[in-house]
């Protein structure tokens, strides 16, 4: 009987917008800053290489109460909680970066992409806690002494949403692996396709399973449905294994999985504009035309974020960043950034240009727009701050994480308690350990942020909002010169 470990291991615990000045950005330190950040989201045994001196071994029993071993991979966010379903998107979205941009990486950086995509692809081929106690929780991930919860989906029960991603994780991070690791590869690629047998078999969203429901929700519930999962899966294995079975799938389902509800959204929730953008290569480089339709969704999303196109608009703030309502708003503008430079190349491959009514649109562009966007991340908006901690002299010294927050073990020996923990969380102090790579939630419409540990929409970094930055910081340490 095929099964699915679904482990959501827990702890009680543009144009038409203003112009700044350009300044020099080391892009080549902010993508190396961007890559340690994993390291410090790390979960299990810690290597002798370990970078982020603060952290140290925690989650040693995860998938004991399974009777599995379910150690490593990442910690979501500020909290000690092993979220399968965002881990996946993370990893697919760092092995995108490497697929895409890898041959303009530094070297040095091509093999620390490779260590942090497979610090999660480790754990999650292990794959194919309790979330409300770790939440109320103030304490280190090394100090963890609460109930870790593993959540189990056999079949026939649904979890085509984190199947579906997870498929796509491996098979993207086959092909990141491939020239370098072949064996390995082939692992990834074998397992991904037996994830998505389980995705297409066992149809419906996981977080609609009533043993899962308390543990996924309301953190990572699926709002948007999981038919975008399994076409971003089938999409994914049609390009790594070059098998024409999936691409027969994304041709055949594209209208009744909803390929053509033209959605202007991508993160680890919502697939349907990376979707579109990963599947418009076929049609633009390899004049597959029964995939027009995916190239028409991408063409409307690139429109919409070109203020003097016709139709409707993504917004951007006063300062120049691109804004979707819901918190956490950074984790949109880096996965726009990295879809825009990726469609510019594959524009560029292919001498095309998008046509948004009144303007023709090219990959310079796009470009432009995306390098607005990574330089208001690192420094050039009307806060003068950094959003990545570590990089330049000013970033947010209060960030919403428990382990940088909180003394390390080195410095602390004894562990801290549950509620212990909370006399650093409402600690006008800047953080005891600088997460150095961490990009914050970010600001507001208004571009206004206020350093407040416990303003977590704004203050807490997540890894689904690094993973698609390191591509775009990848692009511009190769091509550093001013867009103007």
């Amino acid at each position: 009987m095929m099964k699915l470990i679904v482990t959501l291991i827990v702890t009680l615990l543009l144009t038409n917008v203003p112009n700044f000045v350009y300044s020099y950005h080391d892009y080549h330190d902010a993508l190396t800053k961007c890559i340690l950040f994993y390291e410090g989201q790390r979960s299990g045994y810690l290597p002798q290489d370990q970078r982020a001196g603060w952290r140290a071994n925690s989650g040693l029993g995860d998938g004991s109460d399974r009777s599995v071993d379910l150690t490593g991979g990442y910690y979501d966010a500020g909290d000690n909680v092993k979220f399968n379903f965002p881990m996946a998107f993370t990893t697919t979205m760092l092995a995108w970066s490497v697929v895409e941009f890898g041959e303009v990486m530094p070297s040095s950086e091509m093999r620390n992409s490779l260590v942090a995509i497979k610090w999660a692809t480790d754990y999650l081929l292990k794959t194919v806690g309790d979330p409300i106690s770790d939440h109320n929780c103030w304490e280190r991930p090394e100090d963890m002494d609460t109930k870790r919860t593993s959540y189990v989906v056999n079949a026939p029960n649904a979890a085509s949403d984190v199947a579906g991603e997870t498929a796509a994780a491996l098979a993207a991070s086959s092909m990141a692996f491939r020239s370098v690791d072949p064996g390995y590869a082939d692992t990834l690629l074998k397992n991904a396709i037996s994830a998505f047998q389980y995705a297409d078999s066992n149809r419906g969203a996981y977080s609609d399973n009533s043993d899962i429901k308390d543990g996924a929700c309301p953190y990572y519930c699926d709002f948007d449905g999981y038919q975008d999962e399994l076409l971003w899966g089938a999409a994914w294995l049609s390009r790594a294994t070059k098998d024409d079975t999936y691409l027969n799938y994304i041709q055949s389902n594209a209208h009744t999985l909803g390929a053509d509800d033209n959605i202007n959204e991508f993160g680890w929730d919502n697939k349907h504009a990376g979707l579109n953008v990963l599947v418009s290569k076929e049609v633009l480089e390899g004049s597959m035309y029964s995939l027009q339709l995916y190239k028409s969704s991408a063409d409307s999303f690139m429109c919409s974020l070109i203020p003097e196109s016709s139709g409707s608009h993504i917004d951007y703030s006063p300062g120049g960043l691109i804004y979707k309502p819901g918190g956490s708003n950074l984790q949109h503008a880096t996965t726009i950034t990295f879809l825009l430079l990726t469609y510019a190349n594959y524009l560029d491959k292919s001498s095309q240009t998008v046509n948004c009514g009144a303007v023709d649109v090219g990959p310079a562009k796009l470009r432009k727009i995306a390098q607005k966007q990574v330089n208001y991340i690192l420094g050039e908006n009307p806060m003068g701050l950094s959003y990545m901690v570590g990089y330049s002299d000013k970033y947010p010294q209060r960030i919403h994480h428990r382990g940088s927050s909180l003394p390390s073990v080195k410095a602390h020996p004894q562990p801290i308690a549950c509620k212990d923990g909370s006399v650093y969380f409402n600690s006008s102090e800047p953080n005891q350990n600088v997460h150095v790579g961490a990009i914050v939630g970010g600001p507001g419409i208004d571009d206004v942020y206020v350093d407040d540990r416990a303003d977590f929409r704004k203050s807490e970094p997540t890894t689904y909002i690094n993973a698609p930055f390191v591509g775009a910081l990848a692009y511009f340490a190769a091509n550093p010169t001013p867009l103007n």
